[in-house]
């Protein structure tokens, strides 16, 4: 079995994605294709505009053949420790061939250069400097590498090639017998805003949907009709969209609540920022206004929703190391077709880690709140966490109920 990996967010799944996935499947002469997708939590700190089972079942309708969940610890993450944390959950695997990952720049020569002068101490140096600076991480890391001679001036600036460049670091130390298979992305910029053609940007399709109070039919050109439908339905129970200002109240009073030893120890939150935080929320009457007290070139927006992130998942410092020393410690199946079936039963004979498709296999409600974790339970802790912190954003009140992670299983969708 040749079996092609994937990490994704799916936020939602759109032509793009369709695209990535039929073009992998072909130039690697696939016969599975498995994607790591985060799940109610983004990669940026955002709450994801649907479910991740929805977004799962979408991406097997439209050319996915199994979908694992990303635990939450290494998807709330720099760039760097999400690629790392998604390439090793596929070597986790054991039957894993390939990474297929789209790209501004395609072209294996230059981002194997960029992947290279990241090893170099002389640009760890340089960027940590223009980190230090001000930069943001795209800008220095772009900066870094040219300085060191490992890029030209246009690269890597794009968040899909600080990735693909991260994908490809964590490759060469985690998992040397997958091969990387970028593609060309194609379509709109990764960050624009506006509607165009059938290859829109998540980003776009996002926003269209979050402003618009029923479904907006903009989107019907830059969705697979099975994501269309599947919006549509969402939207008419009350599942659709997200609306993260809902967090609003519980992070403001999480954070004016908290000592200072409470916060020094979030996540990514830097010294001094501790009381910038908290003045802040002391006088802003949202997270939007919160945000924009606080955002500045050392404290980009996605900097700042990771750490409001990590305050309501009471991210523990201590436990994101040993969980970056182990890395992913369950393979959590999200949704699959029959040659996920296939897939599965590889896996199980060759997995370094246990694959779960029940929850209650591993976990139950009650033990949840007990508190008492093993490592296991520990981490999938979060991803039950983000579940909950997820559905208070929902539109219907009826549909913010807590503890669904225990109740929902793996999506089996049949061969049409």
């Amino acid at each position: 079995m040749h079996a092609i990996g994937i990490i994704a967010e799916y936020n939602p799944f759109h032509k793009g994605h369709a695209y990535q996935a039929e073009r992998a499947r072909q130039l690697g002469n696939a016969d599975v294709v498995i994607a790591v997708m985060s799940g109610h939590y983004t990669q940026r700190g955002e709450i994801a505009i649907f479910d991740k089972w929805s977004r799962a079942q979408a991406a097997v309708l439209s050319g996915v053949d199994l979908v694992l969940e990303l635990p939450a610890v290494f998807v709330v993450r720099s760039a760097q420790y999400f690629a790392t944390g998604g390439v090793r959950l596929l070597q986790s695997l054991g039957i894993v061939n390939q990474l297929s990952f789209g790209a501004e720049d395609a072209e294996m020569e230059s981002l194997n250069a960029a992947a290279l002068g990241m090893e170099n101490a002389a640009v760890t140096e340089q960027l940590k400097l223009n980190l230090r600076n001000g930069k943001t991480y795209a800008a220095a890391m772009s900066h870094a590498l040219v300085m060191g001679g490992h890029a030209t001036s246009n690269f890597i600036i794009s968040p899909n090639n600080i990735l693909g460049v991260e994908y490809l670091r964590a490759l060469k130390k985690h998992a040397p017998g997958i091969a990387p298979l970028p593609i060309q992305r194609i379509g709109s910029a990764y960050h624009s805003t506006e509607i165009v053609g059938e290859y829109s940007s998540a980003s776009a399709i996002r926003q269209a949907l979050m402003n618009c109070p029923s479904f907006p039919p903009s989107i019907s050109a830059v969705l697979p009709f099975t994501t269309l439908e599947m919006t549509s339905k969402l939207f008419a129970t009350g599942w659709a969209p997200t609306d993260y200002s809902r967090l609003d109240i519980a992070i403001l009073s999480k954070i004016r609540r908290m000592t200072d030893e409470q916060l020094q120890g979030v996540p990514e939150l830097s010294e001094g920022l501790e009381n910038k935080l908290r003045k802040a929320a002391n006088e802003a009457g949202s997270t939007t206004e919160l945000l924009a007290l606080l955002k500045s070139k050392r404290y980009p927006a996605a900097r700042l929703k990771r750490i409001l992130a990590h305050l309501l998942l009471g991210t523990a410092p201590e436990q994101i190391t040993i969980f970056d020393q182990s890395g992913p410690l369950y393979a959590r199946v999200l949704a699959l077709n029959n040659r996920g079936r296939a897939a599965l039963r590889a896996i199980s004979k060759h997995a370094e880690i246990p694959v779960i498709t029940k929850t209650t296999a591993h976990f139950n409600s009650r033990t949840y709140h007990s508190g008492i974790f093993t490592p296991l339970q520990a981490m999938l802790a979060y991803d039950i966490a983000a579940t909950d912190i997820f559905t208070l954003c929902l539109p219907d009140p009826a549909n913010r109920k807590g503890g669904i992670d225990f109740s929902r299983s793996a999506i089996h969708v049949p061969d049409a």
